[in-house]
This record gives C-alpha cells, structure tokens and sequence, in this order.
C-alpha cells in the first residue's frame, strides 16, 4: 500500500457546512476543498488518526471506543445540526498502536474508552468521507499545547502512515474568535485578519528543509501577528502533529479561504 500523507484541514465553525449561512456561499470553498479530498490520495485509507482543536487533556489520551458517538460540542445552532449523523467504527487495535508508539518515544499516554467523535472530527470528516465507513480514531492534544512536544508526538506517529493510516490535524490557522464574530456581524472590511501570519506559516511549513520547517514552527508565537491570529493556539497545535509526522516529506498549501474577515489556510505532506 502507498505511503499515507499528512494533513491538516480546517473544520469551519459549529456546523456549519450543515446548515444555511449568509451569505449562502460563506463555507463553499472550504466545503469544496474537503469534498475533494479522497480524490487528492491515492489509495483509500485503511484508517484515520484525527487530531482536534477541541480535545484537551493533562497527557495525550487516545481515544479506544468500538463505536464512537458524536459529541455535539457546539451550542445555539438550528435543532437539525444536533441530529447529523456520522457512524464510522473506531479501530481499537489502532488505539493500541498508537499508545504503545506514544509511550515508546516518551509520552504517557492515556485510553478514552466512552468518548465519542467531536465536531472538529465529524463535522469536516462527514464531508470528506460521508460513507463513513473508514475506522477512525481520534487523539487528544496535550493540555499544555508545547509545541515542541506535539511536533515529537507526531515523529513518533510516523510509522502508522506505512500502514494505510490517514493522520488528519483537524483546526483553523486563523482563530480570533472575537473579531470573526464581529466581520460576520458586519463589522469592518478591507484584507482580511490574519494575512501577515498566514504569509509567515505557509512559508515555514513549505520550507524544503524539514528541519528548518520545524524549528519555524516551534517558534511559531514569534511570528508576526501570531497572537492576533491565534489568541490560543489549540486550533494550530494540530498543525504541528501533522507536520512531525510529515518527517522528511514538503509540505504544500492546499487551501487558502478568505472568510469571516479572516484567512483560513491547509496544508498537506507527502
């Protein structure tokens, strides 16, 4: 089987490519972008390991559940969205795997076994493969959001891509929260929020030196309007899982969304 890329992909906001917007069109493209996605591998998955901006936990945590539910983890939205449905089966065997990888590079590394898949899996991924019929496991950030560290994690993960194994960072390289809220509430217009670091990050994750790309990325907060794109960096730190398990693979910018007054960007390895 081929070797599996990385990813990372953005998830919109709540549900939205489930649901009507104004104007219409705001969520076509990243809607589109994820659609397409299957056609950009070369072979079908055999599994997916998913990295969400909305898991946390003190040590990185797998996720071990036969048949994950959904975790409706938005709120104010229309009554439809807390009805979508996403059945993919987890893959405990892959859990396995994953922890014994994450304990073996250094990393307590604890098991879930009731949680279910949150938006920031089941929201893009029922797009992207609304089959669902490809197991899938999701993995948690660590609560302190180390860059470093999650660069680590995703060497260690590595290995898995040999297998068939899609590993997926599921957030948003743009998530100001409070000034997206006031772009869609008709606030100011002009560029859009964000571009400076865009520019910055598209530039280090394609760098061609892997690690050059890295030492970019764990420094990422120096970057120029890092803060103000990421206030908290928990919809970014996916990114960097994405790319330690890149390994010696470019990275290329696959996506770039202008939306919510804000740049949103993906990128992919290998």
């Amino acid at each position: 089987m081929a070797r599996m890329p990385t990813m990372f992909i953005p998830h919109g906001g709540g549900p939205c490519f489930f649901m009507d917007w104004d104007p219409p069109e705001t969520w076509n493209r990243q809607r589109e972008f994820l659609a397409d996605l299957p056609a950009s591998l070369a072979e079908k998955p055999k599994a997916l390991l998913v990295v969400s901006g909305h898991w946390e936990e003190t040590q990185f945590t797998v996720q071990k559940n036969a048949k994950p539910p959904l975790l409706f983890d938005y709120g104010g939205f229309p009554p439809h969205t807390y009805e979508l449905t996403w059945p993919a089966p987890g893959d405990p065997a892959l859990s396995d795997k994953v922890q014994k990888l994450l304990e073996k590079a250094g990393f307590p590394t604890s098991f879930d076994e009731a949680r279910g898949y949150d938006h920031g899996v089941f929201i893009p991924l029922k797009v992207a493969f609304p089959e669902a019929d490809i197991p899938c496991v999701q993995l948690s950030l660590r609560s302190d959001l180390d860059a470093q560290a999650h660069l680590a994690v995703g060497r260690a993960l590595a290995p898995l891509r040999d297998e068939g194994v899609l590993i997926i960072g599921s957030g948003n390289t743009y998530h100001n929260m409070q000034k997206m809220m006031r772009a869609m509430q008709g606030g100011p217009t002009g560029a859009p929020n964000g571009v400076e670091f865009d520019r910055w990050l598209s530039d280090a994750v394609t760098r061609p030196d892997p690690t050059q790309r890295d030492g970019m990325l764990e420094q990422w907060d120096a970057a120029p309007g890092a803060r103000d794109a990421n206030p908290r960096e928990e919809h970014l730190i996916p990114l960097h899982v994405v790319a330690g398990a890149a390994g010696q693979d470019a990275g290329v910018k696959t996506l770039e969304d202008h939306v919510l007054g804000a740049v949103e960007s993906a990128f992919s390895f290998g």
